[in-house]
C-alpha cells in the first residue's frame, strides 16, 4: 500500500484555499498536513475540503495566529492534542492510523508548528525566542517523541529551524539569524537523535546539496537571489526509513499568485 505525505505552511488556509484547491488537485496526497492556518476550527473551510476527497479533519486553530491541521484521505483511529509550554496556542496535532484505513500495524503522525522566534536571538530580550528554545526542550523531553524500534511514527511540520549548513543560503552570514543560530540547530538536531529519527528530505538529497523549503516576502526577487531555507520537515521513525520511496518539494508554488512563504513537502511510503 503507498501512502503519501505533504507538510505545507499554508500561511492562512482561508485567504490561500484556492492554492490548497490546486495543489490538492495535482498531486492528490493521502494526508494534508498544513501550518500556521490562523483560523478557529467553526470557521475553517471543511466543505470544500470535503468535496476534495478530504472527509477526514484533525483540527486545532484559533483566530488570527498559528494553527495545525490534518487533512485525509483515510480514516482515523483516534486524534490528540498536545499543549506545549503551557500555551494553548495550536502548535500541535497529532492522529494514528490504524485498521480503519487498512493498516494492521498503527501511524502515528504529529503535525508540528514550532514557535518562529522573533528577529533577536537572545533569550534574556526576547520572549518569543525563550519561548522557542522552551518548545524545543519539550519536544526533546517528550516520550511521546522517542519511538520504540517497531513502532511506525512520522514526524512533519514547520519546525522553523534550517539545522544544516546547506538548509540555508550562507551559513556563515546566518548564525546570528533566527532560524539557523547554533543553539536553534543543536536543539532540533538534538530532538532527532533523541527519538532515532530519519530526516526523509535528506534521504534522498543528501548534504552538502542546498535545499530550501521557505524564502522570505521581503526579496524582491525571491528567484534570482535563492536566499531560502530549509524550515518545513518530514521526519520517519527507524521502522519506517525502508518504506520511504521519494519526496519532493514544489518550489514553483513560490511562484503562484499571492502565495505561501512555503513550499510545500510531501514524502512517498510504501507500506
Amino acid at each position: 500500500m503507498r501512502i503519501t505525505v505533504t507538510t505545507w505552511n499554508i500561511n492562512s488556509v482561508r485567504l490561500r484555499i484556492n492554492l490548497v484547491a490546486k495543489f490538492i488537485k495535482a498531486v492528490r496526497p493521502d494526508l494534508l498536513c498544513l501550518q500556521e492556518t490562523k483560523c478557529p476550527d467553526d470557521r475553517f473551510p471543511l466543505k470544500r475540503l470535503k468535496r476534495l476527497g478530504y472527509e477526514n479533519v484533525a483540527l486545532n486553530g484559533q483566530k488570527g495566529y498559528h494553527g495545525v491541521v490534518v487533512l485525509s484521505r483515510l480514516p482515523f483511529e483516534s486524534t490528540a492534542i498536545r499543549a506545549y509550554c503551557g500555551k494553548s496556542d495550536c502548535r500541535h496535532v497529532s492522529i494514528v492510523l490504524g485498521e480503519r484505513a487498512g493498516f494492521k500495524d498503527p501511524i502515528t503522525l504529529h503535525n508540528f508548528y514550532v514557535p518562529a522566534g522573533g528577529d533577536i536571538p537572545d533569550p534574556a530580550v526576547n520572549a518569543k525566542f525563550a519561548h522557542k528554545l522552551a518548545f524545543l526542550d519539550e519536544m526533546h523531553a517528550s516520550a511521546a517523541l522517542r519511538p520504540a524500534p517497531s513502532e511506525r511514527a512520522i514526524i512533519v511540520g514547520d519546525l522553523n529551524v534550517a539545522p544544516l549548513e546547506c538548509d540555508v543560503w550562507s551559513h556563515r552570514q546566518l548564525l546570528t539569524v533566527v532560524s539557523h543560530t547554533p543553539i536553534e540547530c543543536e536543539k532540533l538536531l538534538g530532538i532527532q537523535k533523541a527519538g532515532n529519527w530519519i530526516d526523509a528530505v535528506r534521504t534522498f538529497v543528501p548534504e552538502p546539496t542546498k535545499l530550501y523549503t521557505w524564502w522570505s516576502y521581503r526579496s524582491l526577487d525571491w528567484i534570482a537571489s535563492d536566499r531560502g531555507r530549509r524550515l518545513d520537515h518530514i521526519w520517519v521513525a527507524p521502522a519506517l526509513a525502508d518504506r520511504l520511496s521519494t519526496v519532493k518539494v514544489l518550489k514553483d508554488s513560490r511562484g503562484w499568485t499571492r502565495p505561501s512563504d512555503h513550499v510545500p513537502v510531501t514524502a512517498t511510503l510504501e507500506l
